[in-house]
């Protein structure tokens, strides 16, 4: 399967991506609306409520546009980051919720949407009105995941 039958499948099959996706498929996130599935020996996420989606993806967008300065990233167009960005604007907003968590790339996260339910409680409904500071410092000072470098065989 090439790159674009494999993008097109997807799209068909997940109709409602699940905008913390990345953060999920590191294994170490977990939210009550998240629903996994395969496709090619992929994983993909998909969110089984409309609501808590259209949630999510608000608190996201905005925590993304917040930390564009923070991330030195003022110059991408829409909401495409390069992928290790994207997962420290999950990961650190997240984590920017609960400051009494470590700001590690590997701190389990129990549920994603009763954070953002916290902040909506927190923003009385309104994501524009929350204070995005903590979570912008959150965000900057996540570490990014190192890669793992293999080591070259001797022949």
């Amino acid at each position: 399967m090439d790159e674009n039958e494999y993008r097109h499948a997807y799209n068909s099959i997940n109709d409602q991506r699940c905008v913390f996706e990345k953060s999920i498929l590191t294994l170490n996130c977990h939210c009550r609306h998240h629903e996994k599935f395969n496709l090619a020996e992929r994983e993909g996420v998909r969110c089984k409520q409309s609501s808590a989606h259209q949630r999510c993806k608000n608190f996201l967008d905005n925590s993304r546009a917040k930390a564009r300065f923070a991330l030195q990233l003022t110059n991408i167009v829409g909401n495409l980051l390069p992928h290790s960005k994207e997962i420290q604007v999950q990961k650190g907003a997240l984590l920017g919720l609960q400051p009494d968590l470590p700001n590690q790339p590997d701190t389990p996260i129990d549920d994603i949407y009763a954070l953002i339910e916290i902040a909506l409680q927190q923003s009385d409904g309104d994501l524009q009105q929350f204070d995005y500071q903590p979570i912008i410092a959150s965000i900057s000072h996540h570490p990014v995941r190192q890669r793992l470098r293999r080591k070259k065989s001797k022949r």
